[in-house]
């Protein structure tokens, strides 16, 4: 008797349906390797597709000032890294949680240490050996890699097009996953060119934007200001803003002086809603504290104490700890008149006011917000209007911050896309069987 729908196959009826069965990934970063791996664990067969000369390539880059794999703080804070999206988010890391993604690290001989902030990296602090050792599993386990095959969207056959060095290439499978990263760093293939194959099919995409980014202040730097400390950082400060809703953030960590404004952690960890508060009015100023350890009396006190000879930057470096970058940014902001004033040069030092108007450009940002609506999506991850293909990683409508948060979401929603296609193929395919 012939296997119907209505008649549920044995484990070795699936088994061997899977097998029968092809799945094309499209997309060698984090989330398209796991997908990858877990869809070979399921008995399928897996080709990936990758437009540059070898995948990893962001994720390898990511690694180079320390391969920050995830973070080891308590789940309900973790989840919360991830804003106005931690309640779809939140099912993707129940699945595979940091504790459970650090268990993976090391089942591929990669053993890893939680840092002072609570970050965890390898213990090597080193990308590439993890990526060396996953590659190697995955390619003794089956899956079959294709590299400088950039993806061009579908055929009217429903073939999925790549253009390859040899000519175009058209490929039937039974699923797909798209896992294409987002739009920052096009040079190392996340440069956002699927987003209109996408929308030419009706699926909702939210606009690519800078996350994780540096900002701009308005009217930029004096020469002095961009020959002398760019690149130079400004380490302890706090930063306070009111959003365009209303709602204040401070946050204390480091700055850096870029070219054109401020970059570094803390303009990072904020990035979010300093960016879309300068959308809404067009520009947002913030205020540094440059001295948070110290009380606003106390600093008063320390900048009004008498200097005698000694030079304004001798007597704040001794006094409240102001130098370097620091003084640079107070001299290049504050009027000479406020300078000379204690009182006044003491409210700077703790509310020194900086006019931001631009986040830098996407191709500059460590990661991209924006992305396939979750609207758009199945609780799978498919895509509602196409059967059959599933979405993952950081094309997806989410963002967080550094701190190991964008590594973990991109490795678990791969996860859940692999299973999801695996969901499919035993649930969709029956009746051709």
């Amino acid at each position: 008797m012939p296997d119907t729908p209505h008649r549920p196959l044995s484990p070795e009826r699936h088994a061997a349906r899977r097998a029968d069965r092809t799945v094309a990934v499209i997309g060698g970063g984090p989330a398209g390797l796991m997908a990858a791996e877990t869809l070979i664990q399921g008995g399928v067969r897996v080709d990936l597709y990758d437009a540059m000369p070898s995948v990893g390539r962001k994720f390898l880059l990511a690694g180079v000032g320390g391969m920050n794999i995830t973070h080891s703080e308590p789940f309900d804070a973790f989840l919360s890294r991830y804003g106005a999206r931690a309640p779809v988010i939140k099912p993707l890391l129940e699945a595979l949680p940091p504790a459970a993604l650090r268990a993976w690290v090391h089942g591929l001989g990669v053993e890893t240490f939680v840092g002072s902030s609570g970050r965890v990296f390898p213990r090597d602090m080193k990308a590439a050996p993890l990526l060396r050792a996953w590659l190697h599993r995955l390619r003794e386990s089956g899956v079959r890699f294709h590299v400088r095959h950039r993806w061009l969207g579908w055929d009217d056959a429903g073939a999925l097009r790549f253009a390859t060095p040899q000519g175009e290439l058209a490929v039937k499978a039974d699923a797909a996953v798209l896992a294409l990263g987002g739009g920052s760093w096009a040079k190392l293939g996340s440069d956002g060119a699927w987003v209109p194959l996408l929308q030419r099919r009706g699926i909702g995409v939210a606009p690519l934007a800078p996350a994780n980014c540096g900002f701009d202040a308005a009217g930029g730097w004096s020469e002095h200001l961009r020959s002398r400390f760019a690149g130079q950082p400004l380490k302890t400060v706090a930063l306070r803003f009111t959003d365009a809703a209303g709602l204040t953030h401070e946050r204390r960590g480091e700055l850096m002086l870029s070219d054109t404004g401020i970059e570094g952690s803390l303009a990072y960890a904020l990035s979010a809603p300093l960016r879309d508060t300068i959308a809404a009015q067009g520009t947002v100023t913030v205020r540094l504290d440059l001295a948070p350890d110290k009380t606003p009396d106390r600093v008063v006190a320390e900048v009004a104490h008498p200097r005698g000879a000694r030079s304004l930057s001798s007597h704040l470096q001794s006094r409240a700890g102001i130098k370097g970058a620091k003084m640079a940014l107070l001299r290049e902001i504050l009027p000479a008149e406020q300078l000379n004033d204690p009182a006044r040069l003491a409210h700077a030092i703790k509310s020194l006011p900086l006019t931001l108007v631009a986040p830098r450009p996407l191709d500059e940002a460590i990661s991209s917000a924006g992305g396939v609506r979750f609207e758009a999506l199945d609780e799978y991850l498919m895509l509602r209007s196409l059967p059959g293909v599933f979405c993952a990683g950081e094309m997806l409508d989410w963002e967080a911050p550094t701190g190991g948060y964008l590594l973990t979401a991109c490795f678990a929603s791969g996860r859940a896309a692999g299973q999801g296609a695996l969901k499919y193929l035993n649930t969709h395919h029956a009746a051709t069987d």
